[in-house]
């Protein structure tokens, strides 16, 4: 018997031995091992169904026993009968049910599709990175195994891992690929794309020599490892993508499906066994997070590291209240059952609504604080104890001491955001440690931001109306609570969105002048609340279809520290052109520079300098082609559109080129002159400057202008002619201040 301590890598299914586990060791070994892993899974329904499923599985392979047991589903008050089905492997589990849930449809099942990396921290605690102590036998079989640290550790002991990147030189999609980069802590080296295929064996004698934990990519799931499993295969030439060398290149198949009101596409995805394969041109939110957030996210909610990075996060949460379910001795149902619960037109009117939007005071304001309640949803549900199977708050006062799935699932991440939010600001914003740990901290964030409109979807395993109908009736409190304490402390409430209010009072600009208010709302409250800060100023923007209407989430401005803030703005959204958004962007970041009313006049001059700079350099050509570029998206398949967007344009011209288009799946291109008016990007070869429709990006460029110079006395539809046509002169307020007074 061998004793074996090291950090728990990958885990993944044997079709002989149960699971296969690879570690990382203290003496930096990377070690395989085998588990037998028997597995269970329960069925209910009417004895005489379950006494002709008794007869079918009975004796059947990898069938270990049956059996009637008595347990808890979270939507049944009652326990419930249910025939216990044991299964030898993981394998046999997934085979068997399969068969039979194709043979007895209309009985009812648990625990039947939870994953293996699930099953496995609820029974032995173990989860991706965790440090394990295991006894194995010669033929490294695990026999015990002891999990020596916990996936709330605020500063993890964590592997020395090997992380190489490779990526082609350029955007496959947009020229010819001539060489791969390789880069890892030890070496950069380029590797060019020869005829006699000198790369595939430079690259296979780095990854045997480096021998990487995790792969990162750039297109390695679209192009980059198709090509080179094909180059190998027609060169034979051997490529060690996997360590465990026994197993090919796993493809899962591109999908597409509906999610909160959006047709989502996910492309096909490439997965390694014994190392992680992740690309960071589909990894789900690796610009937001990157390779720090992505551990952290595999650790907190037990995926893959691979599917951590690939999937959304509500997908994280999910994973997590199967694990709660399952530690609590609760079924996991297979299909949700349950249906929304009937209502009168009165309770529907009463019960069916959002969060608190009060709409913002149109214009420039200076010295406002922006207050935000620390993780609001998570925290009414935490503090409510709101969970489809406890009964619903009195608002914010729970009706059961003993918390539910889904409040027990979030409150150690909650818990563990705040600390590490309050461990980042130990550190100057610009040292590592102190990035990493922001990033960390940024995907928790989006675990917790998620798990509310989880908690409403209809699909969720433990999501119900009526929990999501209570989080945003506590909210609204919430909200409302604070908004009295303000106003009797004296403050104007300028705006209110859903957990945030911006707060204004004469004499008050400091962040220390804002200090009483909020310990009073945290009083009325019970919610912890932050400042993110005082703006020196913000502008609240009206709609673009009428300009007395405000618009709760179309704001900018700039705090004291010089930072910007943007919400709503075409900068903001993914079908602007990055150039046009990099515009807009310096224009505001120009307006920022204004420490004072009286700077706001120099400031603007300055702004509407670089605005008229980039107009020059887009009629004259000088912006590259790909920051034009539009990103737009294709959300059903491309025969049922009746009237063609210009994106649906792009993609049938891909689609005459012999490419594949999905609904969901975005697509670029650029406005071009004549017809066709647009440009698919992928398409490829050389492309005349000249016949890009200029014009159309001055339209666009104006918009976004517009939206920025508003405020500041300037009409779009000024601005939109003079930009199109000039010999219009612009006004250009100089008494900015006194715009600022009357706001």
């Amino acid at each position: 018997m061998i004793t074996f301590r090291g950090w728990l890598l990958d885990l993944y299914l044997n079709q002989e031995e149960g699971l296969t586990l690879w570690f990382i060791g203290e003496d930096d070994r990377r070690v395989c091992f085998r588990q037998a892993f028997p597995v269970s899974f329960y069925v209910a329904g009417p004895n005489e169904q379950l006494r002709a499923l008794w007869k079918r599985v009975s004796g059947k392979t990898g069938v270990l026993g049956l059996s009637r047991k008595q347990k808890q589903d979270v939507f049944v008050a009652d326990p419930v009968d249910v025939m216990q089905i044991d299964m030898g492997s993981p394998a046999s589990q997934v085979s068997l049910f399969r068969d039979i849930e194709a043979e007895f449809p209309d009985l009812t099942y648990y625990d039947a599709d939870v994953t293996i990396s699930t099953r496995y921290i609820s029974r032995y605690g173990a989860f991706p990175l965790a440090l394990c102590e295991l006894s194995a036998d010669a033929q490294n079989r695990i026999q015990s195994i002891q999990v020596l640290n916990s996936r709330w550790d605020l500063m993890p002991d964590l592997p020395p891992l090997r992380v190489m990147e490779l990526a082609p030189d350029v955007d496959p999609a947009h020229g010819s690929v001539r060489a791969l980069t390789l880069r890892s802590d030890r070496f950069s080296q380029t590797l060019p794309l020869t005829p006699d295929g000198a790369y595939l064996s430079a690259l296979n004698a780095a990854l045997l020599e480096y021998d990487p934990d995790i792969l990162v990519t750039d297109w390695g799931d679209s192009w980059l490892l198709p090509f080179l499993l094909k180059q190998m295969e027609e060169r034979e030439v051997p490529l060690a993508l996997n360590r465990d060398a026994s197993r090919p290149v796993r493809w899962q198949k591109e999908i597409t499906y509906f999610s909160y009101g959006h047709i989502i596409y996910r492309p096909e995805e490439a997965h390694l066994f014994g190392r992680c394969h992740i690309d960071r041109k589909s990894a789900m939110m690796w610009s937001d997070y990157s390779l720090a957030g992505t551990l952290e996210m595999a650790r907190v909610t037990t995926l893959p590291i691979e599917k951590a990075a690939r999937v959304s996060p509500g997908q994280g949460i999910s994973a997590m209240q199967v694990i709660t379910a399952l530690q609590k001795d609760i079924l996991v149902p297979y299909q949700k059952r349950q249906v929304e619960e009937f209502k009168s037109g009165m309770q529907l009117i009463q019960a069916d609504r959002g969060g608190m939007i009060y709409q913002p005071k149109l214009g420039l304001h200076s010295d406002v604080a922006e207050v935000d309640f620390v993780s609001m949803y998570p925290a009414v549900i935490i503090r409510g104890n709101i969970s489809p199977e406890v009964p619903l708050p009195d608002v914010l006062t729970p009706a059961s001491e003993e918390l539910g799935v889904v409040p027990l699932t979030l409150k150690p991440i909650y818990e563990k955001r705040v600390a590490l939010k309050t461990k980042t600001r130990s550190y100057p914003p610009d040292h590592p440690m102190a990035k990493t740990l922001k990033a960390r901290s940024s995907a928790l964030k989006w675990l917790l931001v998620v798990c509310f409109g989880f908690l409403g979807y209809k699909n969720a395993r433990y999501g119900r109306i009526e929990a999501h109908e209570a989080v945003t009736k506590g909210g609204r409190e919430v909200l409302l609570r604070a908004k009295e304490v303000a106003e009797e402390e004296g403050f104007e409430v300028l705006q209110m969105y859903v957990d945030a209010l911006w707060l204004k009072k004469k004499g008050c600009s400091k962040p220390e002048h804002f200090e009483d208010v909020m310990r009073k709302i945290v009083d009325r409250t019970g919610l912890a609340i932050a400042l993110d800060g005082v703006l020196r100023w913000v502008a609240f923007l009206p709609s673009k279809t009428d300009a007395r209407i405000p618009i709760a989430n179309r704001y900018f401005g700039v705090f004291q520290s010089g930072e910007i803030k943007v919400r709503g703005l075409e900068a903001r959204r993914r079908d602007t052109p990055r150039w046009i958004g990099q515009v807009q962007t310096e224009m505001i970041t120009c307006l920022g520079h204004a420490k004072t009313r009286a700077d706001l006049p120099d400031a603007l001059r300055s702004a509407l300098r670089l605005y008229q700079a980039a107009l020059e350099a887009l009629k004259a050509g000088r912006v590259p082609l790909d920051l034009l570029v539009i990103n737009g998206k294709v959300s059903y398949a491309l025969d049922a559109y009746k009237s063609a967007t210009a994106a649906v344009r792009a993609a049938r011209q891909l689609e005459s080129a012999g490419m594949q288009i999905r609904p969901g799946q975005r697509v670029r291109f650029l406005y071009m002159q004549g017809e066709p008016d647009v440009r698919a990007w992928e398409l490829g070869g050389k492309l005349d400057p000249q016949a890009v429709n200029i014009q159309k990006y001055m339209e666009l460029l104006a918009k976004a202008g517009g939206s920025v110079l508003l405020p500041f006395g300037i009409d779009p539809d000024v601005l939109m002619e003079w930009t199109l046509k000039g010999g219009v002169q612009l006004p250009l307020p100089i008494q900015i201040a006194d715009v600022l007074a009357a706001g």
